[in-house]
């Protein structure tokens, strides 16, 4: 760890240009998720780290030919770097012109960036793990290795969820476990009187739904099979498609695809739903996730029916159900939607919910970032 002055343990951002006239930032953050894509982990945390902290977040390489980089501004405290590059090496030649090299932090959300890593002098090393990268779709081998690299040299590990940390604790001494929040207030509205969207207002109740990437973590057979046992249920799937085509999409005429739609937007669309789900594979690439959706549901107060995800078995099976196949799907539907004496749960979130926010998980992560720089 370099002895760069660390903004995290002063409580407040003073945004200046730096000695070439590029600006000056505290935390510079590599992330291999667009920020106007779903909104999930990076945006909930950086745009609170951002309330008194100046950053900057790069994503991933886009080469535009015939146009530059894009730089945008979110707030005074946060903006967005596009570069116009073919690979993470060659960002390291537009960087020069948007930001100096003594950095107070550099936050990693995917290992592809450790390219970057020499280019800059950075007084504290995190690495914010929160899915599995390489055993996504279509990942490089070599972000094995990448990822071996940047944990070697990460001055502290957050991880999103139990079975990642239980992972990464094995390779770092300073390893934290903050699975996926919550924005209660945001996701509650779903039970006040907010009005429906009109491309989900039409479609026959009961609705079984689902928010988020719509990519090979999901197990759409499940999907088609159960909807072929309950053709009087609409199954909504909310969100962009992600690694697969929408060939690959099951087509019956009780399901239905409403594509991406705004954060904003999504209590709205939660409201509508009689039961909410989580019909994920259960393969590689889901073999770590901790769903962020999991908790965005309970503040809803939607009864839930999830695939056995091991964080999610392990934390809430208790108020979540768990199916395996088409069949038990359709009974828990069954039961959610009659609320028999058998459903699914009591619908009684709230001590969960008191004790996940992003709020409080900001704050304790920013406590430990302190400690660490202190080091």
């Amino acid at each position: 760890m370099q002895p760069t002055t660390n903004k995290l343990s002063r409580g407040g951002a003073n945004p200046q240009k730096g000695n070439n006239g590029e600006e000056s930032y505290d935390i510079v953050v590599f992330c291999h998720l667009r920020w106007d894509f779903v909104y999930q982990r990076p945006q909930h945390i950086i745009s609170r780290l951002a309330h008194d902290n100046k950053i900057l977040l790069i994503e991933e390489p886009w080469h535009r030919e015939g146009e530059g980089s894009r730089m945008q501004k979110i707030s005074d405290n946060l903006h967005i770097l596009q570069p116009n590059a073919h690979s993470i090496e060659e960002i390291a030649t537009i960087l020069p012109q948007y930001i100096g090299k003594t950095i107070a932090t550099g936050w990693f959300y995917s290992a592809a960036f450790v390219p970057l890593l020499s280019y800059f002098d950075f007084g504290t090393t995190v690495y914010d793990c929160m899915d599995e990268l390489s055993l996504f779709k279509g990942a490089p081998e070599r972000l094995i290795e990448q990822e071996k690299y940047l944990v070697s040299n990460a001055d502290i590990v957050f991880t999103g969820g139990k079975s990642l940390y239980e992972s990464k604790a094995q390779l770092h001494g300073n390893v934290h476990c903050f699975p996926s929040s919550v924005d209660q207030a945001h996701f509650e509205k779903a039970l006040n009187g907010i009005a429906l969207p009109g491309d989900i207002s039409s479609i026959p109740s009961p609705v079984v739904g689902y928010f988020g990437v719509i990519d090979e973590r999901i197990d759409l057979e499940l999907l088609r099979a159960t909807a072929l046992l309950k053709p009087d249920v609409s199954f909504v799937m909310i969100g962009p498609l992600a690694k697969i085509g929408e060939h690959d999409l099951p087509r019956l005429g009780n399901i239905y695809y409403l594509g991406m739609k705004d954060y904003k937007e999504l209590p709205g669309y939660l409201k509508a739903f009689s039961i909410a789900m989580m019909p994920f594979a259960l393969n590689d690439a889901t073999k770590y996730i901790s769903p962020t959706k999991t908790l965005e549901y309970m503040a809803a107060g939607k009864p839930i029916i999830s695939t056995a995800i091991k964080d999610v078995v392990r934390d809430y099976s208790d108020v979540v159900k768990i199916v395996a196949t088409p069949e038990e799907f359709s009974i828990y539907i069954d039961q959610a939607i009659t609320n028999s004496p058998d459903s699914i749960m009591k619908y009684d979130y709230n001590e969960i919910l008191r004790n996940t926010s992003w709020d409080s998980t900001v704050s304790k992560m920013k406590q430990l970032l302190v400690e660490t720089a202190a080091l």
